[in-house]
């Protein structure tokens, strides 16, 4: 008990456990009442009460009786308004100069979407709750390099004697993923990186180029402190024979990219890649994870007339409120490679099994497990009905309008039906643009794949039928910008309960609805699983280090209390703790 008669001769650090919801009801003026420290006045009474009351246990619990009292009266009221810190400076400004511009755009996106009202015959408790946002809980877009990497930039970007040349392959979001890995190897190796060559996919015969489906000229500006891009090799490389390396292993480290390529490259000059997809590994040292970050959300933007149609379409979904997007994989080629069958007829699943027959290298399932099988294990994209059926239980009025992404289902519009019923105000890229707005791009799939990506990323909520490159591209988007909602379908567990036909409706919702209350873009640490990429899961990487920094620099008060609301209170869900200073006057 000695202790505590000593609590106000010397300058002390305490906690005040308090209930969240008290917290979330202060205003800042309340707030920050016990978060400053009270100032010295000799010429009054005042500190003679304040020092007796230091010393009274029964005072200090009388205040904190008011303080809950006062909170619960104006209940209602956020804290939230602390969390931007907007009197102290960001650290991460100079580093990225929109970081604030994403964080206002998604605080007005939560407002809106939480605020939301419009006529029809659901519930307005669920038509709230399907828009409502994730709490973000103050993340916000980093990318705060080290001294070492900004000072080895200034060296690599003046050097002239070393070449990547790489070719990528594969869809759209394929491509995307390669460009970033080729952009961090090209860093590693110390080389200018030529602009990446697109191999023409044997699929959609699409033939475009680098240019024609990103801004080049951004591309080169955003990289410019850590990669130079050229679009050609120099005169003085163009005859040389590129040292060409066709199989790169899985997964490997920036050390075995040095060791295997960089005596080859400094001798030759010239060096060539091919297949990039996952070769590189998925943990790097921090400085190439935040590069991947800075190409993937910053550098890599469309080519301005795919940004100016796709951003008109998504002005169109959103003239009439929020909008769902959703990314339908029921393409015949998806079950075929999938190893899965649509449920559509009997015709179609055989049409299905004939094509795996007939072409067993398409098949990039687990061939050893039967179709039941996998659709158990979670393998399989889920079907319109199964959409439905998960939109339905998670809340989404009949009224929502919704924007589906993707290619030709098969069996066409008849695939499509329990969707469109269900929810009438369903919509592609065909039905939102005008005929001569789509012409330019009729027969090029990378640029409709692209207009599907804008409109998708841009939506209230994004849901994917099944994983997939694109799903996982627009994940990591919303996460970086504020972590926006995006509903994981839990295939594995809910996929049971949709076999139960004898379960009543209300039930089967509210499990569903369990089930994928941790699902819905909520912050996700990367390392909280190996082998996750940063491009998904940005959190902490891309994120949160520079706020970290940041408030080991600036202990004060207020600030202790905001860091504790941000990245402390997934671990405390029914208490926040105020820090409180005071010192002894003299």
């Amino acid at each position: 008990m000695a202790k505590s008669k000593n609590v106000c001769n010397a300058k002390k650090l305490s906690y005040i456990s308090v209930p969240s919801q008290i917290i979330n009801s202060l205003s800042s003026s309340s707030l920050q009442s016990l978060l400053v420290s009270p100032k010295r006045n000799n010429s009054n009474s005042f500190f003679s009460v304040y020092k007796h009351s230091c010393r009274s246990p029964r005072v200090w619990l009388f205040a904190l009786f008011l303080f809950g009292l006062v909170g619960m009266l104006r209940l209602g009221w956020n804290i939230d308004t602390l969390i931007p810190f907007s009197p102290y400076p960001n650290p991460c400004l100079e580093t990225q100069s929109n970081t604030d511009s994403v964080a206002q755009k998604h605080d007005a996106l939560v407002a809106n979407a939480n605020n939301l009202g419009q006529p029809s015959h659901d519930s307005p408790s669920e038509i709230s709750e399907f828009w409502k946002q994730p709490d973000g809980m103050g993340y916000r877009p980093c990318l705060d390099f080290s001294a070492e990497y900004r000072r080895t930039s200034e060296v690599m970007v003046k050097d002239r004697s070393k070449y990547l040349l790489v070719v990528v392959s594969g869809g759209i979001s394929q491509q995307r993923n390669q460009i970033v890995d080729a952009v961090v190897i090209a860093r590693i190796l110390g080389a200018a990186l030529v602009v990446p060559i697109l191999q023409v996919n044997v699929i959609w015969g699409d033939e475009s180029e680098f240019s024609d489906i990103f801004d080049l000229a951004h591309f080169k500006s955003v990289l410019a402190n850590d990669v130079r891009i050229v679009s050609s090799l120099p005169s003085t490389h163009v005859m040389t024979r590129p040292v060409e390396e066709k199989r790169t292993p899985l997964h490997v480290s920036p050390q075995w990219i040095r060791s295997r390529y960089l005596k080859r490259i400094n001798r030759e000059g010239v060096l060539l890649l091919r297949g990039l997809d996952s070769r590189l590994s998925k943990d790097l040292p921090s400085d190439l994870q935040k590069l991947r970050c800075k190409v993937a959300f910053q550098a890599l933007k469309f080519a301005p007339s795919i940004l100016e149609l796709g951003n008109k379409l998504a002005q169109r979904m959103q003239s009439k409120g929020p909008y769902l997007a959703l990314h339908l994989r029921i393409e015949k080629d998806v079950w075929v490679r999938t190893g899965c069958l649509p449920g559509l007829s009997k015709e179609y699943d055989e049409l299905i099994q004939s094509e795996r027959r007939r072409r067993p290298e398409l098949l990039t399932a687990r061939s050893n497990m039967t179709f039941h099988e996998r659709k158990l294990a979670g393998l399989c994209p889920l079907n319109a009905i199964e959409v439905t059926r998960l939109l339905k239980a998670l809340g989404a009025p009949k009224t929502a309008k919704i924007y589906w992404a993707g290619g030709q289902p098969l069996g066409g519009k008849e695939a499509l039906s329990p969707l469109t019923k269900e929810f009438p105000h369903f919509y592609n890229k065909d039905d939102l643009a005008l005929p001569e707005e789509l012409e330019p791009f009729a027969k090029k799939a990378s640029f409709m794949a692209a207009i599907d990506y804008i409109v998708s990323e841009k939506s209230d909520v994004f849901m994917p039928s099944h994983g997939g490159n694109m799903g996982h591209a627009i994940q990591g988007q919303r996460a970086f910008s504020g972590h926006r909602k995006y509903i994981t379908p839990n295939k594995r567990h809910m996929l049971p309960y949709f076999l139960n036909s004898s379960m009543p409706e209300a039930e089967f919702n509210r499990i569903i609805k369990e089930l994928h209350h941790e699902s819905l873009g909520q912050p996700e640490l990367r390392t909280s699983k190996a082998g996750r990429d940063v491009t998904k899961y940005p959190v902490p990487e891309c994120t949160d280090d520079c706020w970290e920094r940041h408030f080991k620099k600036d202990r004060s008060p207020h600030k202790l209390l905001c860091k504790r609301i941000v990245f402390r209170s997934l671990h405390i869900p029914s208490c926040l703790h105020v820090y409180v200073t005071y010192s002894k006057a003299t």
